[in-house]
């Protein structure tokens, strides 16, 4: 390799690090291992909360207008004292205005070396390691594409939840969700409404998710994300940090998964439900 090879990579991998060392906020021993992580699953997905008083503002510094973006509908399944939850699974099926509905099977955590082989090589079967400032864990997802509206007609009218999986997701779920959380039996978490928009604002070199979940009560939940390898993830996910802070906008809130408040917001509201799952 000519120096000068050497001097350019040298420096592309300087700029990731210290990308990564702005975006996750870990102590160095902690870094050199997630991104040896990434390394093994092969891409990431970067996640950005944003606190709430500031939704309108990075919308519109991101040129997002959320109100004109196809309405879905999320839903997830887990039994009243949440043991898949506890045992690293994730059941959810999601409702698309006009367009077909999905459904998704994931572990999460998992480590990539000691997934079963046929798993890791599953047609649609996908590792990523989910991160956001200060955390992150590896998962791994089986999804399935369903017809227009099957979930609103399974949820609505009480059809076996099933119908909405198929057998590969049945089989991930039997293989590691706890014996007694049969997916017939399971608890429907939801609706959350849920609002998405793919962007690419002037300063970020790649694409933006924006994603506005709104629950029941009024409340919101709105994250920024980008996914790929973790050296493109990281780069627009550091300029679409620096371009909010530019205009103002803390980031520096408290960062939660979707799914983690989607299930605390359900339980408070069921009384039944057992606390601190």
């Amino acid at each position: 390799m000519r120096c000068s090879d050497r001097a350019a990579v040298d420096q592309h991998a300087a700029v990731t690090l210290r990308a990564a060392r702005e975006f996750w906020q870990l102590p160095d021993d902690e870094l050199d291992q997630l991104l040896a992580l990434i390394r093994e699953a092969g891409r990431t997905e970067l996640k950005l909360v944003v606190p709430e008083p500031a939704h309108e503002a990075a919308c519109a510094t991101l040129g997002v207008d959320l109100a004109r973006a196809r309405l879905r509908r999320v839903y997830f399944l887990d039994t009243e004292d949440l043991a898949l939850h506890r045992h690293g699974v994730v059941a959810r099926v999601r409702s698309i205005d006009r367009k077909p509905d999905d459904s998704v099977i994931k572990l999460r955590p998992v480590v990539p070396a000691d997934l079963p082989p046929a798993l890791r090589r599953a047609r649609g079967f996908v590792v990523e390691v989910d991160g956001m400032p200060g955390g992150y864990v590896c998962s791994g997802a089986l999804k399935k594409r369903l017809g227009v509206a099957d979930v609103e007609r399974v949820v609505t009218l009480g059809h076996p939840l099933r119908s909405l999986f198929s057998k590969p997701q049945l089989a991930l779920l039997a293989a590691y969700a706890p014996r007694h959380a049969g997916l017939d039996g399971l608890t429907v978490f939801g609706p959350v409404e849920v609002r998405r928009r793919k962007v690419t604002p002037a300063g970020v070199d790649g694409v933006l998710v924006v994603q506005q979940w709104r629950y029941p009560d009024g409340s919101r939940l709105l994250e920024l994300s980008t996914r790929g390898a973790a050296d493109v993830a990281l780069r627009v996910a550091g300029q679409a940090a620096a371009l909010l802070r530019a205009r103002g906008i803390d980031l520096a809130g408290a960062q939660q998964t979707k799914t983690r408040a989607t299930l605390d917001f359900f339980t408070r509201l069921r009384p039944g439900l057992a606390e601190g799952a």
